[in-house]
Formats: structure tokens, sequence, C-alpha cells
């Protein structure tokens, strides 16, 4: 029996839920970095700082691997290459429990974030191959939903975790997360899944000289470093200026989580009609919740829920961008939109590279850990005059782009 065929409850194929447990596990590895670093800085000697650019390579790692290794293996059958992204990644993340030190630590991350990369540039296009043409907005949804999930339940659990019985343990269990997404895709995704037509690959990185796409992309980049500017240093926030003790940290990421999932499906439903004009809004509600934050971090019940709004609004910002890059690429080459989507996860994984580079130094300033909240906000105010110019180029009046289901548009 072909597994295309063999449907779930929801009436999907039971092959999209390989990968959406793959997405949970690489989700999880991704983010749980945040809530380890204290743990990880005290046990290899090193600064709060030292530990966050394990979220800088990680990311770096990402961005190069989400348009450059998506290109050259754009002619790689499908199945087999999600089947040896998710070993690539297993044995990123066994590395990096195995690490003995720092440095093995980065390369580890950063060959985890290789795989990451070219996994949602290609997963989502899989997604929509596997059903039909009037379910693949809601196949890539579900697919994502395992971010969502690895969010609200695989960070705090992989928090909780290392703080337990060492972070090694965590990327330990992550490994093992990875292998049970490798054999969901080899049991589940069909074999006869067809590669998309291949754009030389100079065409496709000529994508970069387009003006409109090069605005939305530095967007995303201004957006998320502001946001992992603060993320990145949640933990050490939370514990040193709130007052939280280790455990309430990994209640702070679960209800962090959830914010993330509530603000997802919010923001696509703000973005289906105008998603400029909806990130415009979204980004100027989120720099006054973060110089908000700067203040109320020093008080339990308010940094509760100032940040439960953080949460909400950073992730409610990736329907409208992403869904603006897809149209602005469609209007430009429409066999450009899946290199366009790489090229906005490489923008995403700068910007968190970005912002936990720059938090480090400011953590590490004489501007201290309580900077890091108006910082942030600093590169998201740069992220809404971005904005403010691509509304000019593209003299955005009602009705300018047709309305899709940005709720189900995510990217990572």
């Amino acid at each position: 029996m072909n597994n295309k065929n063999i449907k779930s409850k929801t009436g999907m194929p039971l092959a999209l839920w390989a990968l959406t447990i793959s997405a949970f596990a690489i989700g999880t590895t991704e983010f749980v970095i945040v809530g380890l670093l204290p743990t990880v800085a005290k046990d290899l000697s090193i600064s709060i700082p030292s530990a966050g650019l394990l979220v800088s390579f990680y990311a770096i790692g990402v961005a190069i691997g989400a348009p450059v290794l998506t290109a050259l293996t754009n002619r790689f059958p499908r199945k087999p290459l999600l089947i040896y992204l998710m070993l690539l990644f297993a044995a990123g993340n066994l590395l990096a429990g195995i690490s003995p030190g720092f440095i093995p630590l980065v390369m580890a991350r950063m060959v985890t974030g290789f795989a990451h990369g070219v996994f949602f540039a290609v997963g989502a296009t899989i997604a929509a191959a596997i059903v039909p043409a009037d379910k693949r907005a809601s196949a890539i949804a579900i697919m994502f939903a395992g971010l969502t999930v690895a969010m609200a339940i695989g960070v705090p659990l992989g928090t909780m975790i290392g703080q337990h019985f060492g972070w090694r343990a965590t990327f330990l269990s992550v490994a093992g997360l990875g292998l049970t997404g490798l054999l969901a895709n080899l049991f589940l995704l069909p074999g006869n899944i067809k590669n998309e037509a291949a754009a030389p690959i100079k065409q496709q990185f000529g994508i970069l000289g387009n003006k409109k796409l090069l605005l939305a992309f530095f967007t995303t980049v201004f957006n998320y470093a502001g946001v992992f500017l603060v993320f990145t240093y949640l933990s050490p926030l939370l514990m040193e200026l709130t007052g939280m003790s280790q455990n309430m940290v990994s209640v702070m990421l679960l209800i962090y989580g959830i914010a993330i999932a509530v603000g997802n499906i919010a923001g696509g439903k703000l973005s289906n009609k105008l998603p400029l004009k909806a990130l415009l809004w979204m980004l100027v509600l989120q720099v006054g919740v973060l110089l908000i934050f700067s203040f109320t971090v020093h008080h339990t019940i308010p940094a509760v829920v100032t940040l439960f709004v953080i949460g909400a609004l950073s992730f409610a910002t990736v329907p409208a961008s992403q869904l603006f890059v897809v149209q602005t690429a469609e209007r430009i080459n429409p066999s450009m939109m899946n290199v366009a989507s790489a090229f906005n996860i490489a923008s995403f994984n700068a910007g968190a590279a970005l912002g936990a580079y720059v938090g480090g130094w400011v953590v590490s300033s004489t501007l201290g850990l309580g900077a890091a909240p108006w910082v942030g906000a600093l590169f998201v105010l740069a992220a809404i005059g971005l904005v403010m110019l691509s509304a000019r180029e593209e003299k955005l009046t009602e009705g300018t782009f047709t309305p899709m289901e940005s709720n189900a548009v995510i990217f990572h």
C-alpha cells in the first residue's frame, strides 16, 4: 500500500505527521539552548555572553543551509534527502551531547543548523505535494505545528532535563527525537515525491538583486535581531533581574511557548488581506511592549504578563512577513517563490544570530543585562523604518494583495 494514501483521523496523510515530528525535534534543539545558557556557562566555565554564541552559530548554520544547501540539493530525491537530513540532525545533537568543550559544542550546533535550514525549505514543498491542491495550506500548517509544540512543550521539558541531569542529557535526548523523526520519514513518507523544477543556481541567487525583496529580507533580519536579543538572554533576565528560580524559568518558557502559538494564529488571521500593513502595526506594538519590559522585568507578576505579550507579538509577525515575501516574489517571477522563502528563512536566522551576538555585547558592557529589552526595541524600530520604505515602494492600497491563508505559512 502506498503510504501517501494512508490517512489519519484528520483526513490528512500519515506521511504529513512524519514531517511534524521532525519539526518538533528541530524546533526543540533550536530554542532549548535559551533555557540552558546559565547551566552551560557554569559547566564550561564561560560567560553568559559566550554561551549566547551557541544561538548565533546555530542560526548561522541555518542561514547558510537554507539557501545554499537547498539550491545544491534541488535535484536530490526528496525522501532520501529528508532521511539523510534527520540523520545529520541526530548526529549534530549527539556530538553536542558528548562535546568535551565549548568549541566542539559550537561546531556541533552549526552542523545541526545545516540540517535545519534545508529541512524546512524542502519539507514545506513535500507537505504541499502529498495532499490535494485544496488542502496544501492546511498541510503546511500541520507540519509547522511541530515548531509551536516544541516551544510550548519541548523547550521547557528540555530545560528541566538539562537542569536536573546536565545540559548534555538534553542534547542526547533531542538526538533521540531526531532518530524518531528519521524513522517516521522512512516508514511514512511516500517514495514517489517529485522534485520541484530547479532553476539554475545563478538565477536563484539573482533574486537578491531585487530591491523589494531585499527590503523584506532586511526587515526580517532587524525584526528578529530585536526578538532574539531578548529571547536569548531570557533565562538570566528572569533569574537575575526578576528573581525567579530555575524551575520557575522553565514554567516561563512554557508560558512563552503558549504565547507564540496564540500569536502565530492571531497574526495569520490579521495578515490575510494586507500583510505589510498588519506587519507594521504589530512591529509598533512590539517596540512598545519591549520598552515596557525594561521596567516590568524587575517585578514578577508584571514581568509574566509583559513576557506573554512579547511572545505573542514576536511570532505574530511571522505569517505577515512570509506572506509578503511570497506574494512579492510571485509578482516578480512565480518560479522563484520557493527561493524567496528560503532566503527569508536565512534572514530570520541571520537576525537571530545578530540579536544573540549584540545581546552578548550589551550584557557584558556597562549597559548590563537590564538594557537588553530596550536595545532590542531599537532593532525592531529599524524594522519599522524598512516596512515603511517597502510600503512606499509598493504604494500599498486597499485590495493590492490577494487573500491567502497566511496563518498556515510560517518559516523557521
